[in-house]
C-alpha cells in the first residue's frame, strides 16, 4: 500500500485538497540540508530552482501531476520523477537521504529564528549539535566567540534556542492534519476519526490521535511497516507510533462503545475529567473502554448517545478545550452553536495577499483569478484583496509611492475588465507609530492593512503606543497579524495587547486572525475574550496561489473562538465590503 499524496485537511468541508506547497517545501527543505552537509552546490541550486518554478505555477497539482511535472522551467526529469514518487507515496526521496545523514538535533536547529543552513553548518562544526547545547553554549560564552556570531547574535540565540526548546515536541497545525490524514487513508474502513487536538483545531499539535472502530490486531496490520515504532498499549485501547517523528495515538473499540472513546479521547483535560465526574454522580463509569454501569456496558455508538446519558449539551469540539471549560456554564453556553459557526463556505474575500509586485509568486491576475476559481460555495463567488508591502518592507522588495500608483492604475484596469478585485496595501507601521504611505495616496486604496515588520525590540510602552496610534488612523482598514508571533519559531512582541485590542474597538478597526498555519495571529483565545467587541477578518497573508486555501486554518482559529459570519467581514460581497470600509472612514 502507498502512502497517500501530500494533502491538506479541512475538517469542516471534510475536503483533502493536493497542495503544491508541500512538494515545494521537500524542495527547499532538501536544498538546506545539502548547505548543512556543505556539498552539492549545483544541486542545493537545481533544488531551489525547481522550488521557486513549481511556487510560480498557474495549475492545479492534479494537472502538474498527470503530466508528470514535465514542461516546467527548472524542473529537469530527475527532480520531477522524484516529485512523482512524492505524489503517490508521500515519500520525497532525496529529502529522506539528505535526513538520515543528519544528526536529529542539528536538524531541530531549524526551528530557531535567525540561524540558517550555513550558520547551523557553522554550528555543527563546532560541535553544536542541538538545541540544548546551542542554549548550554549561548550561556557560557562559547557561541559569542565562534567566527560570523558575536555578543549581540549569541543573545539573541540564547532566546531564541529556550523558546525552541518549550516548543520543540509540537508541530504546525497544518503538517499535523496532513499526518492525521495520511493514517486516517490508512485505516479506510475502520471509521478513522481525528481526534484530540487535532479535531479541537489547537494551533500546535502535540500529537496526532485518532480513533478507530477495530481492535489491536486489526490496526497493527494496517501500520505495521508504515509508522514508526508501532505498538499496542498493554491494558489500554490505544495503539501508538510515529510519523515523521511525530508521536500518533490512534484508540480503538467496538461499535457499541464509539461514542465514549470518542468523547473521552478528543476532548481537553479539564473536560474529559468533567465528563468522568458526571458519570461518577450517576453511578456510571467512563472511559475509552465505553460508558458502564457496573460491569454492564451501556451501548453508545455515537457522542451524543454518551451525552444524553450525561445529561450534558452537546458542545462542538472547538468548545472542549480547558480555556473554553474555564468560562463557566452560563458564559460556555451563549457562545453560538456548532451549526452556527464561521465555516469556509461563507466566505466570499481573500483579503491581504501578496504579488509579483513585492515578495508574491503570481501576479495580481492570477491569484484574483485563483480565488474565484476556488469560490467555496459563497454565493456571489470570490473576489480578492491585494495587500503588497509598502517601501519600508525593502527586504519584500516593497512599494514606494511611485510603484503603488502603477499597481492601483493596473489593478482599475482588471476590475474594469471583469476580475474580481480590491485594490488593498499591507502598510508597514512605523517606529513612531505613523504609516508608510502619505494619507492622499492610502484615500485612493479600497482597503488598508497595517502590520509591523520592523523595531520588535522595542519596550511594551512604546510598542503598545505604536500599534494604537497606527489603528488609530482614520484610513485603517485592518490591523494584520497584531502580535508578530511565528508559531515554533518567534514569540510575540512586548506589548499591552488587551490596550490595543482597546483601542481598535473604540476605533472600529477590524482585528486580523492571520490564517498561514506558521501564524494564526491574532491567537484564537484573545479573540474569544473580544468577540463581542470587535469586527475580524480571515486573512490568507497568501504569497503563492496555494497559500489561498490557508484560509482553512484561520477559519479554524475563528471557530474556537466561537466567531459567526456576522463577525467576519471577509462574508461581505464585493460591494458591500467596499461599503463597510467607506463607513468605517467616515465614523472616525
Amino acid at each position: 500500500m502507498t502512502k497517500p499524496a501530500p494533502q491538506h485537511f479541512d475538517p469542516e468541508t471534510g475536503e483533502v485538497m493536493g497542495h503544491l506547497k508541500a512538494l515545494v517545501s521537500a524542495l527547499k527543505r532538501s536544498a538546506d540540508l545539502l548547505d548543512v552537509l556543505g556539498a552539492e552546490e549545483f544541486r542545493a541550486n537545481a533544488f531551489r530552482s525547481a522550488a521557486r518554478s513549481l511556487e510560480g505555477q498557474d495549475e492545479p497539482l492534479e494537472t502538474l501531476a498527470a503530466r508528470e511535472f514535465r514542461r516546467i522551467p527548472k524542473v529537469g526529469p530527475s527532480i520531477a520523477a522524484e516529485l512523482m514518487t512524492y505524489v503517490q507515496t508521500g515519500v520525497f526521496g532525496p529529502l529522506a537521504e539528505l535526513e538520515a545523514q543528519l544528526p536529529p538535533g542539528v536538524l531541530s536547529l531549524f526551528r530557531v529564528r535567525g540561524l540558517g543552513p550555513k550558520k547551523i553548518r557553522a554550528l555543527w562544526e563546532a560541535g553544536i549539535d542541538s538545541l540544548q547545547t546551542l542554549w548550554e553554549a549561548a550561556q557560557d560564552g562559547r557561541l559569542s566567540k565562534l567566527k560570523g556570531f558575536g555578543a549581540k547574535s549569541a543573545a539573541t540565540l540564547s532566546d531564541a534556542a529556550e523558546f525552541a526548546l518549550a516548543s520543540q515536541s509540537r508541530e504546525f497545525l497544518n503538517t499535523a492534519l496532513r499526518l492525521g490524514t495520511q493514517v486516517a487513508t490508512l485505516l479506510d474502513g475502520l471509521e478513522p476519526r481525528l481526534s484530540g487536538e487535532l479535531r479541537r483545531s489547537l494551533d500546535t499539535i502535540g500529537t496526532v490521535r485518532l480513533t478507530a472502530t477495530a481492535t489491536a490486531p486489526q490496526l497493527l496490520e494496517r501500520l505495521e511497516g508504515r509508522l514508526d515504532e508501532v505498538q499496542s498499549v498493554e491494558g489500554k485501547p490505544l495503539l501508538t507510533g510515529r510519523l515523521e517523528g511525530l508521536p500518533v495515538e490512534i484508540g480503538h473499540a467496538t461499535a457499541e462503545a464509539r461514542g465514549a472513546l470518542d468523547l473521552t479521547f478528543g476532548g481537553g483535560p479539564l473536560y474529559r475529567q468533567a465528563a468522568r465526574a458526571r458519570a461518577q454522580e450517576l453511578g456510571l463509569s467512563l472511559s475509552g473502554r465505553g460508558l458502564k454501569r457496573g460491569a454492564t456496558l451501556l451501548e453508545t455508538p455515537a457522542e451524543s448517545d454518551v451525552l444524553r446519558e450525561l445529561g450534558w449539551p452537546e458542545l462542538p469540539p472547538e468548545y472542549r478545550e480547558d480555556e473554553h471549560w474555564t468560562l463557566g456554564g452560563a458564559a460556555l453556553a451563549a457562545l453560538p452553536p456548532a451549526e452556527a459557526l464561521l465555516r469556509v463556505q461563507d466566505l466570499r474575500a481573500l483579503l491581504h495577499t501578496h504579488s509579483t509586485w513585492s515578495d508574491g509568486t503570481a501576479s495580481i491576475e492570477a491569484m484574483a483569478r485563483e480565488a474565484e476559481r476556488l469560490d467555496f460555495g459563497a454565493d456571489g463567488g470570490c473576489y480578492l484583496g491585494t495587500g503588497d508591502h509598502s517601501g519600508a518592507a525593502h527586504y519584500a522588495n516593497g512599494l514606494d509611492a511611485g510603484r503603488l500608483r502603477q499597481q492601483l492604475r493596473e489593478v482599475r484596469e482588471l476590475q474594469a475588465a471583469g476580475v474580481p478585485l480590491v485594490a488593498g496595501a499591507e502598510v508597514d507601521i512605523l517606529e513612531d507609530g505613523s504609516l508608510d504611505y502619505p494619507d492622499e495616496l492610502l484615500a485612493q486604496l479600497d482597503y488598508v492593512v497595517v502590520s509591523v515588520h520592523s523595531h520588535f525590540t522595542l519596550s511594551s510602552e512604546r510598542q503598545t503606543e505604536r500599534l494604537i496610534r497606527a489603528v488609530s488612523h482614520p484610513l485603517t482598514t485592518i490591523l494584520g497579524h497584531p502580535t508578530g508571533r511565528l508559531l515554533l519559531r518567534r514569540p510575540s512582541y512586548p506589548l499591552d495587547l488587551e490596550a490595543v485590542l482597546e483601542a481598535c474597538a473604540a476605533t472600529g478597526t477590524v482585528v486580523e486572525i492571520n490564517a498561514s498555519p506558521y501564524r494564526l495571529d491574532l491567537d484564537w483565545r484573545a479573540a474569544l475574550r473580544w468577540r463581542d467587541r470587535l469586527k475580524f477578518a480571515i486573512n490568507t497573508d497568501a504569497h503563492t496561489l496555494g497559500g489561498l486555501t490557508d484560509v482553512q486554518y484561520g477559519v479554524m482559529a475563528a471557530r474556537k473562538a466561537g466567531l459567526v459570519p456576522e463577525q467576519v467581514i471577509n462574508t461581505l460581497k464585493r460591494e458591500a465590503f467596499l461599503d463597510f470600509v467607506r463607513t468605517q472612514r467616515q465614523q472616525r
